[in-house]
């Protein structure tokens, strides 16, 4: 099963079908991923002498990934995607843990502050990057969502994380724990900080649009759901 396991997980990180274990022992999966899902939260903070007790045990990122789940599953049910439940959503996010396991590189011991920061930095850019296109391909091969749906699907609950950040002015706290940049080491003219300021003012003009087309996808598919359903009990032609 362990060999199975790894195959599976391999497979899915490299954009290729998984075997049917993954739905015959979805539990042996899903502890896999809560436990890198928790091996990550550990590694963003094990060398953070400044972390509190539930932060260097890796609790935040636990819990977030089932918030996370919950969010994604509430948002695009309306969508009417096949096989949707909480559980596939929260095992699809828990398999995209093991990449963010990067964040757990002790860079800062064996670099200057400046390129460690870079580091860092781009160890957030990839793998964010690989979970997103993770995320498009599970909303079209496992949710069988249309291209267009599945590009709002995958934008529209990004694009409201990121600005409810940018309202509470928590964007850049975030970024530093994805990131695991200290305090400390925050550099004023860092362009990490451009980047991140430029993903907010993004996310806060692309918001409308995403939405205005996510509410036109929800009535089309509860059209398409009452034309079926009319089909199905419509009697019998003579």
């Amino acid at each position: 099963m362990i060999k199975t396991l790894l195959i599976d997980e391999c497979r899915f990180l490299a954009f290729r079908p998984v075997s049917p274990a993954v739905h015959t022992h979805w539990r042996a999966f899903l502890a896999f991923g809560l436990f890198f899902t928790w091996l990550a939260g550990v590694g963003r903070y094990w060398d953070n002498p400044r972390a509190e007790l539930w932060q260097t045990l890796g609790l935040g990122s636990v819990v977030y990934v089932f918030a996370l789940a919950l969010i994604i599953w509430a948002l695009l049910a309306p969508l009417r995607p096949r096989n949707w439940s909480y559980r596939n959503v929260l095992l699809f996010l828990t398999l995209t843990a093991p990449p963010a396991v990067l964040y757990a590189i002790p860079v800062e011991t064996f670099m200057d502050a400046g390129a460690a920061r870079a580091t860092n930095a781009w160890f957030l850019a990839v793998v964010a990057t690989w979970r997103v296109a993770l995320l498009a391909v599970f909303l079209k091969r496992a949710a069988g969502l249309s291209l267009g749906a599945v590009v709002v699907a995958t934008l529209l609950p990004l694009t409201i994380i990121v600005v409810a950040l940018s309202t509470l002015n928590l964007e850049h706290v975030v970024f530093d724990v994805m990131s695991g940049i200290r305090e400390e080491e925050r550099g004023p003219n860092d362009d990490a900080y451009g980047v991140v300021f430029l993903l907010s003012m993004l996310s806060f003009m692309c918001a409308p649009v995403l939405a205005s087309v996510y509410l036109a996808l929800v009535q089309r598919a509860r059209r398409g759901g009452q034309q079926g359903a009319g089909a199905d009990t419509a009697p019998p032609r003579r």
